[in-house]
């Protein structure tokens, strides 16, 4: 993508000046298009499950069916999440002040709770999406509780990634529950229930601190916040960014935030990787060693998804040309 009109030098200005334009800029072809090889790339690093958390205002409706579809082509399993917002107002303006949450909920968050419940209710495998309290109304934040309690699941939130956001703790503290996926958690103030996600490289580089897992008692999952889709690596790193915090910590402590990632999608735990790598089954072995990659993926019933290293459902220059089409598009609407 083009680089944005001006330096961005806080989580807020990276928002405003890369993420939001991004947002508001996609379509479902776009979205097709990003989604597979987003799939093609995980699946090729050992990767068969991703948990997606999508926004963008001009492309809700079926666009979590879109995801799933994409996923499904390339063989990697998928929770889809559309993350309702207040920031885009009904007149399709962004909500001008930063320091207090929108008033009420707009047409584009109920269209995006909708877009929620019919993929769902249609036999989708999601949670209900908000994207962060800061840009919610109490009306959506209670809506999108209201809506996942209604359909039997959870709701996949950011929580006070930037500073921001830290008054986020207070307003979901009535809603929050168990079967939430909580993520970021870096500036929370207080105790929230939950599986909180914890997303190192993404905490970096967006400079918003660190958000001490290891530190609560949630469960913690580890993600890559749509920074690639190689969780290895972000095992890794997870370790690294823990052992700078504190030099006792080892491998292990990211190995289970990493191995926790099936609790949420545990049919994900019967794919067979072969990796080109032998010790694949020690976490002191793999934080010291890289360029682990996936050789076979092989789902329980025996359908092979990856063999070589290819995937065998969809051929790898078809999908990154058409991806790098849309690519264009993207940037000429940037």
């Amino acid at each position: 993508m083009p680089a944005p009109p001006r330096q961005p030098t806080d989580l807020l200005s990276i928002l405003h000046q890369v993420w939001w334009r991004l947002d508001a800029a996609l379509d479902l072809e776009m979205l097709r298009w990003s989604a597979t090889l987003g799939a093609l790339e995980a699946l090729q690093c050992g990767t068969t499950a991703i948990i997606d958390h999508h926004e963008g205002p001009n492309a809700i409706e079926g666009s979590l069916q879109v995801i799933a579809d994409a996923c499904a082509d390339v063989g990697v399993r998928v929770m889809c999440a559309y993350g309702v917002t207040d920031r885009w107002q009904d007149d399709g303006s962004l909500w001008p002040d930063d320091t207090t949450p929108p008033p009420a909920m707009t047409a584009a968050a109920r269209r995006g709770l909708e877009e929620c419940a019919r993929f769902i209710n249609a036999g989708g495998t999601g949670m209900v999406g908000v994207h962060a309290a800061f840009t919610c109304s109490d009306e959506t934040l209670e809506a999108a509780a209201n809506t996942a309690n209604d359909l039997g699941v959870g709701v996949h939130i950011h929580v006070a990634e930037g500073a921001i956001d830290t008054p986020a703790g207070a307003r979901l503290q009535h809603l929050a529950a168990d079967d939430w996926l909580i993520v970021h958690c870096v500036h929370l103030d207080r105790d929230l229930p939950g599986t909180l996600a914890h997303n190192p490289r993404s905490n970096m580089n967006n400079a918003v601190g660190y958000a001490r897992p290891a530190a609560r008692g949630n469960t913690v999952v580890l993600g890559t916040d749509g920074i690639g889709g190689d969780m290895l690596e972000e095992f890794r790193l997870a370790y690294v960014a823990h052992r700078a915090d504190d030099v006792t910590a080892s491998p292990e402590t990211a190995w289970q935030w990493l191995g926790n990632g099936t609790t949420l999608m545990p049919d994900a735990a019967t794919d067979t990787v072969t990796w080109n790598y032998d010790h694949t089954d020690s976490p002191w072995h793999l934080a010291f060693t890289p360029g682990v990659r996936a050789l076979r993926v092989e789902r329980a019933d025996g359908t092979v998804l990856l063999e070589d290293g290819m995937p065998t459902r969809v051929d790898v220059d078809e999908v990154r040309a058409k991806a790098g089409e849309q690519a264009a598009r993207l940037f000429s609407r940037l």
